[in-house]
């Protein structure tokens, strides 16, 4: 690449874009990489104050900025995406189907960290949509060495830095806890709240019981819907620390995995997360509700929920970091997920 006048530039060939803005009329780009400049273009150039544009000159050590990006675009490629056009160094990253979105963050860090070129995403465990933009990739510069973005294809390592895991309608079991319901004396009115929740992702609730605050009872219950091929259990209530609270003892008499009983969210510090394990290793989540679910907007329930119909394990650190953006504000008018309720 070198610079020259452009009132010099008939014949060269550009090697970048060349953006042209007009005011409430036009912003994009008058003249693209690899354009052969005309007489007639030469006007047109000195009005968008190009006094002296770059032109090609090819050196194998470098690499022009779309060359560059598309490398980035490969480094966070997985099934599931694909890219816009790339335009001055820039390529976006749609989504083809519906999912949550997993980014290898550390790995991403230290591509950023390498400088001349960048890696735009959405929050980690984002649910998206299909068409959606995932992330953005740049490169700063008009040229990049070769050796730096061998480089950043070392820093992404083997796997892709991006991955969209299908949120899957999985058939899901509901035990409703507490003597209150099961006598009748109030109306169960958290099974509702819960059965919307999963409707939202278009998991079917295809088994509920109402038990009361017998720990052997709730166990077994749990048991029975994951005998009957339940891949998602949740109990309600009876999550706190009162004498009549059994909840929490009845999932881990089950045998399941107890990951957490607590989190670091509010509305939801109750929660309580299992992994209960089949034979032949299948596990099947297993959550304790606090009370909160039920009148809250959003809760801790909303956060996990996404991650466990998509397959995607949640280990106790991933909770433990739930404390930074953990807190919901309430807000008279909820806009989650676009707000920071449960982003780091």
């Amino acid at each position: 690449m070198r610079e020259i006048a452009t009132t010099d530039a008939v014949g060269q060939v550009l090697c970048h874009d060349l953006t042209q803005i007009i005011k409430d009329k036009k912003k994009g780009p008058a003249f693209r990489k690899g354009h052969i400049i005309r007489e007639e273009d030469i006007p047109v150039l000195l009005s968008m104050g190009k006094d002296h544009i770059y032109v090609w000159e090819r050196d194998e050590s470098i690499l022009h900025e779309n060359e560059a990006a598309d490398i980035l675009y490969q480094m966070c490629r997985s099934e599931y995406m694909e890219p816009s056009e790339v335009k001055e160094g820039k390529i976006e990253i749609r989504a083809t189907r519906d999912g949550l979105l997993k980014i290898r963050e550390d790995r991403l860090m230290k591509v950023n960290l390498l400088g001349e070129m960048m890696i735009a995403c959405r929050h980690n465990n984002t649910v998206v949509k299909k068409g959606e933009v995932l992330a953005g990739t740049r490169i700063i510069p008009l040229v990049i060495e070769k050796e730096k973005m061998e480089a950043a294809k070392e820093a992404a390592g083997e796997q892709p830095l991006l991955m969209l895991k299908p949120i899957e309608p999985k058939k899901a079991g509901i035990v409703t806890t507490g003597n209150e319901v099961f006598y009748g004396r109030i109306e169960d009115t958290f099974t509702p709240v819960v059965e919307k929740k999963f409707k939202e992702f278009g998991a079917e609730v295809t088994m509920k019981t109402l038990v009361g605050d017998d720990k052997d009872n709730i166990r077994q219950a749990i048991l029975d819907m994951i005998a009957q091929g339940a891949e998602v259990v949740v109990c309600t209530g009876g999550m706190s620390v009162d004498p009549d609270d059994r909840t929490p003892g009845a999932i881990a008499a089950t045998g399941a995995e107890v990951i957490t009983y607590g989190a670091p969210v509010l509305p939801g510090a109750m929660m309580l997360l299992s992994y209960y394990h089949r034979e032949g290793g299948e596990a099947v989540p297993v959550l304790g509700l606090p009370g909160c679910v039920m009148y809250a907007k959003r809760t801790i329930f909303d956060i996990l929920l996404p991650r466990i119909l998509a397959d995607d394990p949640i280990s106790k650190e991933e909770i433990a970091s739930l404390g930074v953006g953990g807190l919901c504000l309430g807000c008279p008018t909820c806009t989650f997920p676009n707000c920071g309720f449960g982003k780091a």
